[in-house]
């Protein structure tokens, strides 16, 4: 039932910053969270970050914390992921990922929901 759609991927220089925006097509936000991934050809699904809609508290992981920052538009059902100081390891898809559960939020395994991706590139 939800759908999710991410936008603002593209090519950036490494220093640089991007913000990408995942809209929801759920308009009541109570207990869902919504959470950023991203993957690398090769390499794991990547947990970033997730909001809690009912209050906007945010967590990050250890390895984005203080570069990105996850924040929910006050008029719009959408939620933004701010990357700053991009480095050419950040070059993956990003995925905006959606779930009613609070349990495994860490985790991909943890959210139902997920949008079509949208590729970031940094380049050297």
């Amino acid at each position: 039932q939800v759908q999710l759609v991410e936008s603002g991927g593209g090519l950036v220089r490494a220093g640089g910053s991007l913000r990408l925006s995942c809209v929801a097509s759920q308009r009541t936000f109570n207990t869902l969270v919504m959470g950023w991934f991203r993957q690398a050809p090769g390499k794991e699904r990547e947990f970033l970050g997730f909001i809690r809609q009912s209050d906007s508290s945010t967590f990050y992981a250890d390895s984005v914390q203080g570069r990105f920052t996850i924040s929910r538009d006050t008029a719009e059902n959408t939620v933004h992921l701010q990357m700053n100081s991009l480095k050419p390891d950040d070059t993956a898809v990003y995925y905006c990922a959606a779930t009613r559960r609070i349990n495994a939020l860490g985790s991909p395994r943890g959210y139902d929901y997920w949008g079509q991706g949208t590729q970031v590139t940094v380049s050297s």
